[in-house]
């Protein structure tokens, strides 16, 4: 086993206290002899709940020497709060220890500059591996088992198990539910994603007509179906024959599914239940192009057009063909207008059609913001927000506005657009004629949905499991404006040239192929586009140099980098090839005596 750098874990400090321990404090020392993994993740954050999902296996199958601990690192404000934090452990099922870190203690003390970032620790307290963004997991479980070996033979392994206590179980008709639809006979089709189903509702919102689904994640069709996690949800029109009345976009499954109301049998309309990564196809037949964590549908132009939270775009599903493809932006994450294969996106959730279908409006959630793109021409413009780290709740002007994670959108009669600001607590609505935003509800629990019935709006309350009807108010509700900004500090970068180096070391036993090609990509713009002078735009090398434009002082480097490593075994006949991948948005102030140099670690140590 190649030797390891020896640096010692920093401990583990965060004001928020431990989940899932059953209320027990933990230290380093109480882990010593496990292989623990630490997950610096937060729950906006859709790349962090990929690699929730990622480490399932792990977790499950090195139970007794691997010990898994969420770090919770809060980007928005909303997510500094405790009980927010609880909810979120809760909805994606989190079956390890979580400290909640609200002030960034711990984030700091390992110098992570990004979401989701995973930090391996050795049985003896020793830091071994850093890898940040997705596509880790297999290079960690190699890594384990080498740990294992390794500290079985010198005695410092630990098994048995570890210090997880399962929270008391809550029952309810609802978990977290997503978002919902009016069917055509006045009841609602719900998207309970906690319990990995959908509900039928009667009139009242409350009591349960049906269930479909059992209960338990899976990917299965027919008259006893499985999802997992399923979010978004948009009713068939009328006359287009295809044999089902709902699709659903089936988030952690990374598929569109298809509903017949009549006797609740389903079938998969889209995707193939992997998650689509850089390189996969964009198009094709729909069932064999693999998609990443769908969240919203709705019928657009002709065709389903997707919010395709997980890769940062909108796709388009063709009913009637049977076939996919990307609609709108890049996979780069920000905020960009423009033609639609020009545009950025930043984990769009929400979607919603105007009256006159002329305009399909966007909640983008993390860019708090709220887009729209046009019919036939599909230009995407916004109509409120500014960027991934400006936020809060300021009503008024659109171009001073402010949301705070917005996860749904709902046309409202006077065709104005009600926005279910989710972190924020609240309903907000924009006034395309007005170009005004004001506040039309506030204390209702993360609403992530909201349907229009009868002149009054349904709102979906995620974290109170319910649906709550309100009467849509004729004058606004007066709030407090709050702005906030993300609470990562700026690296401080010296003018002139920065060198920009991602550090990438393949997982044991496998090697970058460059047999059909560069097999890393590294691609660089920055907010404004006037802070570089040069290195924007793509390449294959992983390092390069940068030079920072005179006169500009703070701004936001956006870094995207990629790496394919496969078996490095001439005996395989067929190597299996793993993709790592991130996206860094890095703060930076430009101040004499500065860094010159800004490393950001992929996969290895720095």
């Amino acid at each position: 086993m190649a030797s390891r750098a020896r640096v010692r874990a920093p401990e583990l400090v965060g004001a928020g206290g431990w989940l899932n321990t059953g209320g027990k404090e933990l230290k380093l020392a109480d882990l010593r002899g496990k292989c623990v993994v630490l997950d610096f993740w937060t729950f906006c954050c859709i790349n962090c709940l990929h690699v929730l999902d990622e480490l399932r296996e792990l977790e499950e199958k090195h139970r007794d020497t691997v010990v898994i601990v969420g770090v919770h690192s809060p980007k928005f404000v909303h997510e500094a709060d405790h009980t927010a934090v609880v909810d979120a452990v809760a909805r994606y099922e989190v079956h390890h220890p979580v400290l909640d870190d609200p002030e960034l203690v711990t984030w700091k003390q390992y110098a992570v500059r990004a979401w989701p970032t995973l930090v391996v620790i050795d049985p003896e307290g020793y830091v071994v591996a850093q890898h940040a963004g997705e596509g880790h997991a297999h290079a960690i479980a190699k890594l384990v088992e080498e740990l294992e070996a390794e500290h079985a033979a010198k005695g410092t392994l630990r098994r048995g198990d570890g210090p997880y206590v399962a929270p008391e179980p809550q029952a309810g008709d609802l978990r977290f539910p997503g978002k919902a639809v009016r069917l055509p006979n006045g009841h609602y089709l719900v998207a309970d994603s906690g319990h990995h189903a959908l509900v039928e509702l009667a009139e009242d919102g409350e009591r349960v007509v049906r269930r479909i689904g059992d209960g338990v994640r899976g990917l299965v069709d027919g008259a006893e179906p499985r999802f997992s996690e399923p979010q978004g949800l948009a009713l068939v029109p009328e006359g287009l024959g295809l044999g089902y009345d709902v699709v659903v976009a089936d988030t952690v499954n990374h598929a569109l599914r298809g509903v017949r109301l009549a006797d609740g049998s389903v079938t998969t309309l889209a995707g193939t239940g992997r998650q689509w990564w850089q390189g996969s196809p964009t198009s094709g037949a729909a069932t064999g192009v693999d998609l990443s964590s769908p969240w919203d549908v709705a019928f657009f132009d002709g065709e389903v057009w997707i919010a395709m939270a997980g890769v940062h775009q909108l796709w388009s599903f063709d009913p009637v063909a049977g076939t996919v493809q990307v609609a709108a932006g890049t996979t780069n994450e920000g905020l960009v207008d423009g033609p639609a294969p020009e545009a950025w996106f930043a984990q769009p959730s929400g979607l919603a059609v105007s009256a006159d279908g002329e305009r399909l409006w966007v909640a983008d959630s993390e860019t708090s913001s709220l887009r729209w793109v046009a019919r036939g021409t599909h230009e995407v413009r916004t109509a409120v927000g500014t960027g991934l780290f400006d936020f809060g709740h300021r009503d008024g002007a659109a171009e001073q506005a402010l949301f705070q994670h917005p996860l749904g959108v709902t046309v409202l009669p006077d065709g104005s657009v009600a926005v279910s600001d989710t972190y924020n607590h609240a309903l907000r609505r924009y006034d395309p004629a007005s170009g005004e935003v004001s506040t039309l509800a506030t204390d209702l629990r993360e609403p992530s949905g909201a349907v229009v019935v009868d002149g009054d709006i349904v709102v979906v309350e995620s974290a109170r499991h319910r649906l709550t009807r309100l009467r849509l108010p004729e004058e606004a509700v007066r709030v407090e404006a709050v702005a906030h900004r993300t609470r990562r500090a700026a690296t401080e970068v010296a003018p002139g040239t920065l060198r920009l180096d991602v550090v990438f070391s393949a997982p044991a036993g496998q090697k970058l192929d460059e047999r059909y090609g560069p097999s890393t990509r590294l691609l660089v713009s920055s907010t404004p586009p006037g802070l570089l002078a040069s290195g924007a735009g793509a390449d294959s090398a992983l390092s390069r140099e940068l030079v920072l434009a005179e006169g500009v002082t703070e701004g936001v480097l956006h870094v995207s980098a990629m790496a394919a490593s496969c078996d490095d075994d001439p005996a395989i006949e067929y190597p299996a090839c793993h993709v790592h991948q991130q996206d860094w948005g890095v703060p930076v102030k430009v101040v004499p005596g500065g860094a010159t140099r800004l490393p950001l670690v992929l996969a290895g140590m720095e």
